[in-house]
């Protein structure tokens, strides 16, 4: 067995370190190679190449056309970008950038959501926020709506089609996460023309609803106490939940902001607890007869006088004090001191119903296990003069530390200064491991509304606020106005 292949001894020995470390070599080759394809074809912030962009979109127009050969080939580079991306992400701050988008109905037409879906990867973002429920629409199919308001799309024909499913499917095939993106407390125009559903409107003192309120008279919010309210909005959130989208935002998690005077609430009336349901419910925040009607009676005329404390202990002899939630025995009775005390326990109803209404709606997505996030206004909690509020009333620094945070630090002041405040202030009030997502406001490459660029803003959080990992910008449709000018106004055929 002399001429043997075999090698012996020794030989073997040196034969199988050399093959290993021939292996290794080449391991490292191939990944040494991969990662200077990546650098290649991305430049800054991880946007993708002119070249690189061009030659997927040729792709993507040959697969339209039925060309098969085209078709397969633009699959594969869709993948490959898909790894570039993610490479070139876990090396770039920040590791996780998303975009909020609005899709329309002439999206249903062939090819157009990997032409979105591709233009995002295409400027470095691996998340993207789909708005699957604004302004009295839903992305979900006709035939599959379970929920009282009109979908996007309405064109016969397409009443099966549905965005949402796609956008998922297609943008995972992309490396995106694609989180699911709602308005809550909103419901929207076409709710509020429902007569079954008025009552569940929210109304302030002077019985207005946000549709006369609200400048553009398009915002309808609700009573978050409405059980009604709640059951459309949790079939709702069922309905997108069963799609299995990576994540989903509520947004609109509070009260509508008027302007001028009305942007502040200063007294009771200014208040958005006049529907039956959250009267009720502040009603029942009583402890006690005489608490239950010195607070029915300061809703009612928005003040208590010294004659309604006397009126209520006469009609209540056997009630030393009036008691509500959170009211202790040992506290004054005098009539200024209950008016205080009873237009705090009024601003608490208030606020409250905000925190439960967020509550129920993240439930269906906490039971599937999809994660929840919350997106806010950071100065939208904020003490106003002597005792006033802001109207919107949103208790951010109150919600869930396990849901994702999603402050919208919109400062305009023409630098970074009031952007690095807002985010400062959610980070110094947020429990310790809270996720938190700013999102910016902005384009690339220049400042728009005397807002720096979003470069300029990620380089200055990235400086200045450690431990933010995460933003999101707003809004793709900023980023290319007339490519989303021409969907919204298309004419679906």
């Amino acid at each position: 067995m002399s001429n043997s292949l075999v090698p012996r001894g020794w030989h073997w020995r040196y034969y199988y370190r050399s093959l290993v470390a021939a292996l290794l070599t080449s391991s490292v080759i191939t990944q040494g190679y991969a990662a200077q394809t990546a650098q290649a074809q991305t430049a800054g912030y991880c946007h993708f190449t002119d070249d690189a962009i061009a030659q997927k979109e040729s792709l993507r127009l040959g697969a339209i056309k039925g060309n098969p050969d085209f078709d397969k080939r633009y699959k594969a580079i869709v993948k490959q970008h898909a790894d570039v991306l993610r490479q070139c992400r876990s090396r770039t701050f920040p590791q996780d950038q998303a975009i909020w988008l609005r899709l329309y109905a002439c999206d249903v037409r062939t090819g157009a959501i990997d032409e979105i879906l591709d233009r995002i990867v295409n400027r470095g973002y691996n998340k993207v926020y789909v708005e699957v429920f604004s302004d009295g629409q839903v992305l979900l199919p006709a035939s599959d709506n379970p929920t009282p308001w009109p979908p996007v799309v309405r064109t016969p024909g397409y009443e099966r089609v549905d965005l949402l499913a796609q956008t998922i499917q297609k943008g995972h095939e992309r490396g995106l996460r694609v989180d699911a993106w709602m308005f809550s407390m909103n419901f929207g125009y076409t709710y509020a023309q429902r007569m079954d559903r008025q009552g569940v409107l929210a109304r302030n003192g002077r019985g207005q609803t946000s549709l006369s309120f609200v400048h553009d008279q398009s915002q309808v919010f609700i009573d978050p106490y409405n059980n009604q309210a709640k059951t459309d909005y949790y079939q709702l959130v069922q309905a997108v939940t069963k799609r299995r989208p990576d994540g989903m935002l509520f947004d609109y998690i509070r009260y509508p902001r008027g302007s001028g005077s009305d942007s502040v609430a200063t007294k009771v009336k200014d208040l958005w607890i006049y529907s039956e349901a959250s009267q009720q419910a502040l009603y029942n925040r009583a402890l006690n007869n005489q608490g239950r009607e010195l607070i029915q009676r300061y809703v009612q005329d928005g003040s208590i006088s010294t004659k309604d404390v006397e009126s209520v202990k006469i009609r209540y002899p056997n009630e030393p004090t009036p008691m509500w939630q959170g009211r202790s025995p040992s506290e004054a009775d005098s009539t200024s001191a209950l008016n205080w005390q009873l237009w705090q326990l009024s601003v608490a109803h208030a606020a409250q119903g905000v925190l439960d209404f967020l509550s129920m709606a993240t439930l269906p997505a906490q039971r599937a296990g999809i994660k929840a996030g919350a997106v806010f206004f950071p100065d939208g909690n904020q003490v106003v003069g002597q005792g006033g509020y802001d109207s919107r009333l949103q208790p951010w620094d109150h919600f869930a530390p396990t849901l994702e945070w999603h402050p919208m630090v919109y400062g305009v002041c023409g630098h970074t200064g009031c952007i690095e405040n807002l985010v400062r202030r959610v980070v110094d009030r947020a429990p310790m491991n809270t996720k938190i997502i700013p999102a910016l406001a902005g384009t690339w490459g220049k400042s728009v509304s005397n807002r720096p660029s979003l470069e300029k803003q990620m380089e200055a959080i990235r400086q200045r606020i450690p431990g933010i990992s995460s933003v999101s910008h707003f809004a793709f449709s900023w980023q290319e106005p007339e490519f989303d000018r021409d969907r919204k106004f298309c004419r679906l055929q």
